[in-house]
């Protein structure tokens, strides 16, 4: 049974820093892409970083690009989501996902991912 758990989540003053972490389990980890999406009150889930099964490939949504980091360590069955220079806008619940597929390229879309975490909230405050 896989099994998908986020951490890190909380409050924090606008132009802060967090760091989310996403331990996976149930089948081979270093396989599968892993993806991070959020979904804000009142708006649809939406991607915002991606890591590919090696590490080797990483993709942002555009609002996020230079400030958010995704990284994974496959050893510890683990992804990561370096966020600096948070923004009230990113105030959402945070869902970490791991792709139904095996190896693969880029994967930007909630329907290619099979497994989710229940979610953590992330709060930035103005």
């Amino acid at each position: 049974q896989v099994r998908v758990v986020e951490s890190g989540g909380g409050l924090v003053q606008a132009g802060g820093s967090l760091r989310l972490s996403c331990a996976a389990s149930g089948r081979a980890f270093s396989i599968y892409t892993m993806g991070w999406f959020r979904q804000a009150p009142g708006k649809e889930r939406e991607f915002v970083a991606a890591i590919s099964w090696s590490g080797g490939g990483t993709y942002y949504a555009d609002s996020v690009k230079g400030r958010f980091t995704i990284s994974r360590d496959n050893s510890k069955n683990t992804m990561y989501l370096e966020m600096n220079s948070l923004k009230p806008e990113d105030t959402a619940v945070y869902y970490c996902a791991q792709s139904s597929n095996s190896y693969g390229g880029q994967r930007l879309y909630a329907r290619e991912y099979g497994y989710w975490g229940q979610g953590t909230q992330v709060t930035v405050s103005s």
